[in-house]
């Protein structure tokens, strides 16, 4: 059908779903399912929401100011920050290895959630971004 065509033609093949409508994607054509969001929602809420807020928006007012001890306080993930500057495989790396290569304390959770987990916490943050925000992250070529 239409769909997979679109997905393969995005060599997302039978792996990545189309989304169902969410309020900040009207469009719907996004590299995640509904379900991902869903099972990310609940990974984000027991693994991430502590740093980066429970829907992702940060708790940091200002979170480009470094802390006393020099490092980056963990950024706002819902579009308004600067992580849709960075591809998925980037993303899916920063929670494997953990933020302090790029001067964060984020630690490491390539031993606590696995592949599908880690997609589908990924999923439940780029599900706050708009549309405008999400064009331009495919633009950049950044859905690999």
């Amino acid at each position: 059908d239409g769909i997979r065509d679109v997905e393969r033609s995005r060599g997302l093949g039978d792996v990545y779903k189309r989304q169902d409508l969410y309020p900040g994607n009207p469009s719907g054509a996004r590299w995640y399912s509904s379900e991902q969001v869903a099972s990310g929602s609940q990974i984000f809420e027991m693994n991430c929401a502590e740093c980066h807020g429970a829907n992702a928006e940060g708790i940091y007012a200002n979170w480009k100011q470094k802390l006393p001890d020099g490092s980056f306080p963990p950024p706002p993930l819902d579009g308004s920050a600067h992580a849709w500057h960075h591809s998925r495989s980037v993303l899916l790396e920063v929670i494997e290895n953990g933020g302090l290569a790029l001067g964060g304390k984020m630690p490491a959770f390539g031993a606590v959630l696995n592949g599908e987990e880690k997609l589908a916490a990924i999923a439940y943050f780029q599900n706050f971004w708009d549309d405008e925000t999400y064009s331009q992250w495919e633009v950049m070529g950044v859905t690999r």
